[in-house]
């Protein structure tokens, strides 16, 4: 795996780890310019009871005030778990060209053909077993939180 893909993913997962920290799902999200960080978020939808608080959404919207540019052109958006059809849509709008996430997702935007229908280039499965792990490990707690409550 290309270093240049594990050094930004690594500055995802501690967004995540962020996420993690206050009980969200813990998915973590930068956007590069040029080898500079634009944005960096994680999932604030339970913190925000927002549905759309997502990371590449609140990346996004970071990067284009500080770029005071709805357009993201020539930016890479890292993602610790692949976009969902919602956040992909951000991304094509926001034309950003390319996406590099780690963990696969069941509702990924992969799963739906989409990556053929728009010219988006992405890379898959970096640091894939970090952050795959780290979206394991909550969903453990959670359901060890559950069997606990529910007793």
């Amino acid at each position: 795996m290309d270093e240049y893909y594990k050094k930004w993913m690594n500055i995802a997962l501690k967004e995540a780890k962020y996420a993690f920290k206050k009980n969200e799902i813990p998915i973590g999200s930068i956007i590069l310019y040029k080898k500079k960080i634009l944005s960096k978020a994680h999932n604030l939808t339970q913190t925000l009871n927002d549905c759309t608080a997502h990371a590449e959404i609140k990346a996004i919207n970071k990067a284009s005030i500080y770029l005071n540019d709805k357009y993201l052109n020539n930016c890479i958006v890292f993602v610790t778990l692949e976009p969902c059809i919602m956040c992909f849509g951000a991304i094509v709008l926001s034309k950003i060209k390319k996406i590099v996430f780690g963990s696969k997702s069941k509702n990924g935007f992969s799963n739906f053909g989409l990556e053929k229908k728009f010219s988006i280039n992405f890379v898959s499965g970096v640091l894939e077993k970090k952050c795959t792990s780290l979206i394991n490990l909550f969903f453990k707690n959670k359901r060890i939180n559950n069997k606990i409550i529910n007793k």
